[in-house]
């Protein structure tokens, strides 16, 4: 009886097992194959959030940013749709981007600007009229703003939080150290306010990035660039009032624009696709990346020693083993002809720094013929900067911040 039982259940076991590989080979052809993708479509495609650099690994990240495309997976997309014939427009909706910083934007604005010159219209629709939104939209041919959202268009500015007062009442002492007169991470736990550098240092960042802002608005809108400085002194808007100063084109719902969009193309243009669908089409399908191989190596998050992984508190850490080793492999592939070290990174571990430099210099050594170009996100600080010294050239956009050149240590003092 007993062996009757187990035969069954090791049956039950079985059926259950194929089963599941075969929904796992249905699943896999399923996504894996490319979409169907009708003539005259519009390429739809929500931005919000953070912007990303690789597809999330954890659990936490996966379910926070399950649906936040990669900066590579945008970009790839509009450079397809420039090119791809079934593609007759772009909408792009914008619904409030949370990055602190402005590169990535930049980088997808390039890209917005170069599918402009296919002659297909794209325009931008800001359920959100935040100043990373309106910036990249202003790139677009046509901006559209939700009725009941203000265009916070108006500067930027610095916040520092100064805590040695706090130390100070608690009996803490911070027994930091630092060098370099700009190295101010410690400035948090040592002042009470900004020190003269580190003033100086904040103030030409801001001053430098408004100047960039304001002249990829006034290009994007046809304006002298004096005009939108003194725009930016108003803001920020209301959309009746953002309309009227010529900084938005319509004040519409999203199902308004994309009708204008369709319009624009006449009554042909009546298929949408969403950006998720369409990274599924691969590049060679339309006679793209057909040159030489290229290792893409990404270098994100805090450098850490051993492997990479996930912090709760500080998010994604980046493992000098893990990276030393895709360095090694794309180093091993007689195939790559080139590598690219896509570098976000604020720095981290002086010792896990200097042995990712060091394996790059490696490579530089025996692989004299294999270039190594180092390509900078919206951070290349401190240990980010150093691990790009081996490439033979960097390259960076305007609002990267990068240098950070230094370093500091020490202790918290509590008796």
């Amino acid at each position: 009886m007993a062996s009757r039982g187990l035969k069954i259940a090791a049956a039950m076991v079985g059926v259950f097992v194929v089963l599941f590989v075969a929904a796992a080979v249905g699943l896999y052809v399923l996504v894996g194959r490319a979409p169907a993708l009708a003539d005259d479509a519009i390429l739809s495609m929500e931005l919000g959030g953070d912007l990303v650099e690789v597809a999330p690994t954890d659990l936490v990240s996966f379910v926070r940013d399950a649906r936040v495309p990669t900066v590579r997976a945008v970009v790839d997309n509009l450079r397809k749709a420039k090119t791809d014939d079934r593609i007759s427009g772009v909408f792009l909706k914008l619904t409030g981007l949370s990055s602190p910083f402005w590169a990535k934007v930049q980088e997808i604005r390039d890209a917005i600007v170069d599918f402009k010159t296919s002659g297909k219209p794209i325009y931008a629709y800001l359920e959100y009229g935040g100043d990373r939104d309106y910036y990249l939209a202003t790139a677009a041919d046509r901006v559209f703003l939700m009725p009941s959202s203000p265009l916070d268009f108006a500067g930027v500015a610095t916040y520092e939080v100064f805590l040695r007062g706090a130390l100070d009442k608690a009996g803490v002492y911070p027994d930091l150290h630092h060098i370099g007169d700009y190295k101010t991470a410690s400035n948090t736990f040592t002042e009470k306010a900004f020190t003269a550098a580190h003033r100086e240092m904040d103030a030409s960042l801001n001053r430098d990035l408004l100047a960039q802002i304001v002249k990829g608005v006034a290009e994007g809108r046809s304006r002298p660039e004096a005009e939108v400085r003194a725009l930016v002194d108003q803001g920020p808007f209301l959309p009746a009032a953002a309309l009227q100063a010529g900084l938005i084109d319509e004040i519409a719902y999203e199902d308004e624009a994309l009708a204008k969009l369709r319009a624009a193309k006449g009554d042909a243009a009546k298929n949408t696709i969403e950006g998720a669908r369409y990274a599924r089409v691969p590049l060679s399908a339309l006679g793209l990346n057909q040159g030489a191989r290229l290792a893409v190596i990404y270098a994100t998050g805090a450098i850490v020693s051993g492997g990479s992984g996930y912090d709760p508190l500080n998010g994604a850490s980046l493992g000098s083993d893990t990276l030393i080793e895709a360095i090694r492999a794309a180093g091993r592939d007689t195939g790559i002809r080139a590598i690219i070290l896509r570098i976000d990174s604020p720095g981290g571990s002086a010792a896990a720094s200097d042995a990712i430099w060091r394996e790059l210099m490696l490579i530089r050594r025996d692989k004299p013929n294999l270039p190594i170009v180092a390509s900078m996100g919206d951070l290349a600080a401190s240990g980010g900067y150093y691990i790009a010294m081996p490439a033979q050239s960097i390259v960076a956009q305007p609002s990267t911040l990068t240098g950070s050149i230094g370093i500091f240590g020490g202790k918290f003092v509590t008796g």
